[in-house]
């Protein structure tokens, strides 16, 4: 992670390659005022930094059969380091697991996860989930549609 200072350009940089990964250097020069070679450096020193950690490309999830979305809150029967950590390396094996994160309150973990029906989401939750050593409890909510869903972040 880095903690270097983002002027007005490498903003501008930021935003616009949120926006169109795929866009040329000259089309990104061009949109930020600046010339190829200087604006190249900058993408890279971004890339470098690992302020700018990869370029994907964002696939539909309905598309490819995914359209079940949902989202997972796990206790644990401890919060130790150790059980922690079991839990975490388990499901960052799951490819139905996108996101999991750490949290406070009355879940220690809340993840999101895609599937292709609710009877694979019965499979995932049965098979892989509940099996994970330490697990207590698991609530599930699914998403009926989503309302807002961003993959920029708000650099500007």
């Amino acid at each position: 992670m880095s903690n270097q200072r983002l002027d007005a350009i490498d903003i501008r940089i930021l935003a616009r390659l949120q926006a169109d990964g795929r866009i040329t250097n000259q089309q990104l020069a061009d949109a930020v005022g600046l010339s190829p070679s200087p604006c190249l450096r900058r993408v890279r020193q971004l890339e470098e930094s690992g302020i700018i950690q990869g370029y994907v490309g964002l696939v539909d999830p309905a598309a490819v059969g995914l359209g079940v979305t949902a989202f997972v809150r796990i206790r644990l029967e401890q919060q130790d380091d150790t059980r922690l950590s079991l839990f975490e390396a388990a499901v960052a094996d799951f490819p139905e697991v996108m996101e999991c994160y750490l949290m406070t309150g009355e879940a220690d973990y809340q993840l999101r996860v895609l599937v292709g029906s609710l009877s694979e989401f019965e499979d995932f939750l049965r098979h892989k989930l509940t099996k994970v050593a330490g697990v207590s409890q698991v609530t599930t909510s699914f998403a009926l549609r989503p309302v807002v869903y961003k993959t920029a972040l708000p650099v500007g």
